[in-house]
C-alpha cells in the first residue's frame, strides 16, 4: 500500500505537535458543519497545489467524513512521489466520537 492509516487520536497529537500536516480533503461547506480544532490545509483557493510543491518527504495525513475520500487523495499524492502519506481512519465522524465529542456528527 502507498499510504499507512492513521488514527484520529494519533492525527491530532501529530497535527498538534506540528509533526504532520494534517490536510482536510472536504469541501468547506462540510468543514462548516464539524471541523477539527487541530491545525489543518484544505485543497481549495490554491491549496492544493501548494501541498504538490512541497518536499516529497512532508508528512501529511488526509482526512474527510469517514476515510474514503481521505483514501483516495492519500493514494493520489502517493502516486505523486510522496513517501510518508496516511490516510486518518474513520475520518471526522471517529474524530468526533474518540477525540472531540463537541465537533458534530453528521
Amino acid at each position: 500500500m502507498a499510504f499507512r492509516n492513521l488514527s484520529v487520536a494519533d492525527a491530532d497529537a501529530r497535527a498538534h505537535a506540528g509533526d504532520i500536516t494534517l490536510v482536510d480533503v472536504r469541501p468547506p461547506d462540510e468543514r462548516a458543519i464539524a471541523a477539527v480544532s487541530a491545525p489543518f490545509v484544505g485543497l481549495e483557493d490554491g491549496g492544493l497545489e501548494r501541498l504538490l510543491a512541497l518536499p516529497k518527504d512532508t508528512p501529511l495525513a488526509f482526512l474527510c467524513h469517514h476515510g474514503g475520500r481521505s483514501a483516495q487523495a492519500a493514494m493520489y499524492f502517493a502516486q505523486q512521489g510522496f513517501v510518508d502519506i496516511h490516510n486518518v481512519v474513520g475520518g471526522i465522524d471517529a474524530w468526533s466520537l474518540s477525540v472531540d465529542p463537541a465537533i458534530p456528527r453528521y
